[in-house]
């Protein structure tokens, strides 16, 4: 069975799989990849069983026919955050004009080009009326590259991501989350593909993810959906 995940739930994916394999004797192979990448790979041509992406876009699917009406099952949701390198100094981000100073004051700020908080965050500076003075700051790495892993190998002071992105990374910390007035909190979910070559089996996935996912996302910086 084939399943193609954000990474916004990777961390959880990640301790699930196994033992979805084991109680059902199957095999997954998963893709991984931002909720934007994986669409484009539906829509050139990808195939799989089960998707999990964002609730918006797996609607979008449904409208479109490429879900299955009625499959949408939703696991969990999820915070944009900020990380510095581990050890370094936690600037003030509990409020918008502390963020705005925190991030006026940074070298650098590192964000995706595809991701959630990629696309987002530059609405976030514009909120902010920073958007022109945070030009010359932003790093965005490689397709792929997380961005914790740009914080923690010293290529950008400050980063921004989805918390559940950030915290499995090691050699950086996470200062906390956006300020609730600039906050956007994304609902994961899972939906069966109309293509699927087994949607029995991508059902039962979504539906024992659904139920094994609660106890497990505190940990992995998410919340129930």
């Amino acid at each position: 069975m084939k399943v193609l995940c954000t990474n916004g739930v990777k961390s959880v994916m990640l301790d699930l799989v196994p033992a979805f394999e084991r109680a059902n004797d199957t095999k997954l192979t998963v893709t991984w990849g931002s909720t934007n990448s994986l669409l484009k790979e539906l829509e050139t041509g990808a195939t799989g069983d089960l998707a999990v992406l964002t609730a918006e876009v797996i609607d979008d699917l449904i409208a479109r026919k490429a879900v299955v009406a009625g499959s949408r099952v939703d696991l969990a949701r999820s915070g944009i955050g900020i990380a510095v390198r581990q050890g370094a100094a936690r600037p003030d981000i509990a409020t918008p004009e502390a963020l705005k100073q925190a991030l006026l004051a940074a070298k650098s700020v590192a964000h995706s080009r595809t991701g959630l908080s990629g696309v987002y965050f530059p609405t976030v500076l514009a909120r902010l009326g920073i958007a022109d003075a945070m030009k010359a700051k932003i790093v965005i790495p490689d397709p792929g590259t997380p961005i914790g892993e740009v914080i923690a190998g010293g290529g950008a002071e400050l980063g921004v991501q989805q918390i559940s992105e950030l915290l499995p990374v090691a050699g950086i910390e996470i200062v906390g989350p956006l300020p609730a007035a600039l906050q956007k909190i994304t609902t994961f979910s899972a939906g069966v593909l109309t293509a699927a070559k087994d949607p029995g089996g991508a059902k039962a996935l979504a539906t024992y993810a659904a139920a094994q996912f609660p106890p497990l996302l505190k940990a992995k910086g998410l919340e129930p959906a």
